[in-house]
C-alpha cells in the first residue's frame, strides 16, 4: 500500500498516495483544475500552464506534474491564479486559427470548453497569425498547423506509445510547429495512418480525411446498388456521437439509421470475421501441420500491417496472406452476391464503415482488388457516419431496432469480438481447436487474452493435440517490444494476434473523440470493449465455423477453406516499405 501524505487543497484537508501530483490530489475531492496539454499516461509535461496553482513558491506551478508533500498548502482559485489561466489562454487564443463555426470539433473542442469555462469573452492580446499550408495529401489524416495549439499530445502518442515518429515539435520559441522531418507530407513519412493523434488532439489541428460526399453522390446515383458494411467496434461506439454513455451497444439503431441513408444494403462486416477465421484459422493448421513459417501473425489491423512494412519487413512471411475483413466482404460482395444478385459488379459500390482511419489507406492498396475491381470503393470513419446522420436530419435516439439484410448479414460472437484487442485470438481458438480435437468443445471463452495489458500470452493445451502458445499485443509500441523478442529469439509462439490501436478497433483512430476530462477518468477501451463481449454472450452462434451463412457461402462458392478459389479472392500479399531516409533518423 502506497504511504498517504497529508496536504490542503483551498483549505480542504486532503490524504493522496505519495509520488502522486496535485492535480490528482484535486481531483480526489471535487475540485478540477482546467488543462490542456496534459492526458494521463499519454502526455504529463506541463507545458501549456493552464493547471497552474498556488503553492507558496516564488512562481505558479504545474498541478499537472507538481508531487503532493507532507503538510503542502495549495490555492487552486485565487485572484492570481485565475489571472494566470485566463492570460494564458488568450495568449493561446491571440494566435489560433479561430474558425469554430466551420471546425470539425466546433462543440467538442477542449480549447472551446476552457474559453467558457474560464469566462474569457475578450482577447485582449493581438497576436501573429502564421498561415502554415495545409497537409491533406494523406488518404487518412489532415493535418491542420493553423489550428494546433503546441500541446503535444500528438507527437506523444506518436512517438512514445505508437514508436512510429512521424510527427514531432520542430523549430524553437515563437517559430514552433509540430510537423514532419524536413516538413515533408504525412504520406511520405513512416505514418500508419492509425489516426491516434487525431483521437488525443484537443482541437481540430488533426482530422480524418472527410470521404462522406463520395458516398452521397454514389447514394445519389440510380446506376449504382450501394452496399454498406459496418464493423463491430462501430456499433458500440456511435451511441456517443449522439449523447449516449460510452459502451452503449446500437447495433438496431445504427442499421435502421444507415437504412434511411438510403443505402440499397445494410451487411454487417462481422459475416467477413467469420469468412477471416475459417481462412486464418486454416492458415494456422496448416503451418502447423506442414512446417509453415511460424509465429502466423494476424494481418487484420492495417495500421500494424503497414508498420510491419516499414519496420519489420523481414517478418512479413510471418504475416497472415488473408485480407481484413473489410476487404474480405468487399472481394464476396462482388462475386457472389453479385452474381447470387445478378448485378453486375462493375455497379456495385462498396461502402464501409470502420472505427479506423487507417482503412482509408487500405481500400487504395492496388492488390486488394482481386475482382477487377476496388474490394471497398470508400471507407468512412464512425465519426463520419454520424455527420452523415446528423446532415440528414436522422433522430438517431428515437430509431427502432432493425436488423442487417440478407444474405450477408448473419454472423457470430466470434466475428463481434474482432473489435476488442486480444478478440480475433479467441475467436481463432474457437474454430482452430475444434477443428484439431474433430469436435464441439464447450469451452470457448479464452479469457486470458482478453484486457487492456500491454502484451499478453496465453498457452492453450489441445485435448489430445498440440499446446498452442499465442500472444496478444495492441499498441505499435507494445507490438515492437514483442516483436524484438521474437526477432531475437527470445520468445517463441505458434500465433500472434496484433492490433495498431491501443485497446484495439474499439479504440480506433474513427472512433468518437473522447476530451481529456474524460478519458483521464474512465478507460475508454474497456468500456467499449464490455459491450462488445456483452454482443457476443447474447448470441446463439458463437464460433465461425458454425455459422450457417458462411457454410453457406463455401457450399456455394468458395468450396472450402483455403481452396484456390478462396486464395485468389481473400488473401494477398504485403511489400517492404522504406522508413525515413537516413538523415530523419540521425534529427
Amino acid at each position: 500500500m502506497s504511504e498517504m501524505v497529508t496536504l490542503t487543497i483551498d483549505g480542504i484537508e486532503v490524504k493522496a498516495p505519495a509520488g502522486s501530483t496535485v492535480l490528482e490530489a484535486a481531483k480526489s475531492v471535487g475540485i478540477n483544475i482546467p488543462t490542456l496539454c496534459f492526458l494521463k499516461d499519454i502526455n504529463e509535461i506541463g507545458a501549456c500552464r493552464m493547471c497552474v496553482v498556488d503553492v507558496g513558491a516564488r512562481s505558479l506551478q504545474a498541478a499537472c506534474v507538481y508531487p503532493v508533500s507532507e503538510g503542502l498548502k495549495v490555492i487552486t482559485n485565487s485572484p492570481k491564479v485565475r489571472e494566470a489561466r485566463r492570460v494564458t489562454l488568450e495568449l493561446i487564443l491571440s494566435n489560433h486559427e479561430r474558425k469554430c463555426l466551420t471546425c470539425v470539433r466546433s462543440e467538442n473542442c477542449e480549447l472551446q470548453r476552457l474559453a467558457k469555462d474560464l469566462n474569457v469573452g475578450d482577447i485582449r492580446f493581438d497576436g501573429e497569425n502564421k498561415h502554415y499550408p495545409l497537409d491533406d495529401l494523406s488518404p487518412s489524416i489532415v493535418r491542420d498547423p493553423n489550428k494546433c495549439v503546441l500541446c503535444r499530445r500528438c507527437v506523444s502518442v506518436c512517438k512514445y506509445v505508437q514508436t512510429v515518429s512521424a510527427i514531432e515539435t520542430n523549430e524553437r520559441g515563437f517559430d514552433t510547429i509540430v510537423s514532419s522531418p524536413f516538413d515533408m507530407a504525412l504520406k511520405d513519412t513512416p505514418c500508419v495512418n492509425c489516426g491516434q493523434c487525431i483521437n488525443v488532439c484537443p482541437v481540430g489541428a488533426l482530422r480524418e480525411k472527410d470521404d462522406t460526399d463520395k458516398v452521397w453522390e454514389a447514394i445519389a446515383n440510380p446506376e449504382l446498388h450501394v452496399v454498406v458494411q459496418t464493423a463491430p467496434a462501430v456499433r458500440v461506439a456511435i451511441g456517443e456521437e449522439f449523447g449516449l454513455p460510452i459502451g452503449t451497444r446500437c447495433t438496431g439503431k445504427m442499421v435502421a439509421a444507415l437504412k434511411r441513408l438510403g443505402f440499397d444494403k445494410v451487411f454487417d462486416t462481422d459475416t467477413a470475421a467469420d469468412l477471416t477465421i475459417m481462412e486464418e484459422g486454416t492458415e494456422l493448421i496448416e503451418r502447423i501441420k506442414n512446417g509453415g513459417k511460424l509465429p502466423l501473425i494476424t494481418s487484420c489491423s492495417p495500421g500494424w500491417i503497414k508498420f510491419c512494412e516499414h519496420n519489420y519487413p523481414d517478418l512479413l512471411d510471418n504475416l497472415s496472406t488473408c485480407k481484413s475483413p473489410q476487404n474480405m466482404f468487399g472481394a464476396v460482395i462482388k462475386s457472389y452476391y453479385a452474381e447470387k444478385m445478378g448485378i453486375d459488379p462493375s455497379k456495385i459500390f462498396v461502402v464501409s464503415v470502420m472505427p479506423c482511419t487507417a482503412k482509408k489507406f487500405e481500400v487504395q492498396r492496388p492488390e486488394l482488388s482481386s475482382t477487377g475491381y476496388p474490394d471497398v470503393d470508400v471507407s468512412i470513419t464512425t465519426r463520419e457516419l454520424a455527420r452523415m446522420i446528423k446532415e440528414a436530419g436522422i433522430d438517431f435516439n428515437s430509431l427502432p431496432d432493425e436488423n442487417f439484410d440478407d444474405p450477408m448479414g448473419e454472423a457470430s460472437g466470434a466475428g463481434v469480438i474482432f473489435g476488442a484487442t486480444g478478440g480475433v485470438m479467441e475467436a481463432a481458438l474457437r474454430t482452430v481447436v475444434d477443428v484439431l480435437t474433430g469436435k464441439d468443445n464447450d469451452n470457448i471463452e479464452y479469457k486470458s487474452v482478453r484486457g487492456v495489458e500491454g502484451v499478453k500470452v496465453t498457452e492453450v493445451q489441445v485435448p489430445g493435440g498440440p499446446t498452442l502458445r499465442a500472444a496478444v499485443a495492441h499498441g505499435l509500441g507494445n507490438a515492437r517490444k514483442l516483436l524484438e523478442q521474437v526477432r531475437n529469439g527470445e520468445e517463441q509462439y505458434h500465433f500472434i494476434e496484433i492490433m495498431a490501436c491501443p485497446g484495439g478497433c474499439v479504440n480506433g483512430g474513427g472512433q468518437p473523440i473522447q476530451p481529456a476530462s474524460v478519458r483521464n477518468a474512465i478507460d475508454i477501451r474497456a468500456e467499449r470493449a464490455k459491450a462488445i463481449y456483452n454482443e457476443d454472450e447474447a448470441l446463439t452462434v458463437r464460433k465461425s465455423h458454425k455459422n450457417p451463412r458462411m457454410m453457406k457461402i463455401y457450399e456455394e462458392f468458395l468450396e472450402k477453406p483455403g481452396s484456390h478459389k478462396a486464395h485468389d479472392l481473400l488473401h494477398t500479399h504485403y511489400t517492404a516499405r522504406e522508413n525515413y531516409p537516413e538523415e530523419c533518423s540521425r534529427l
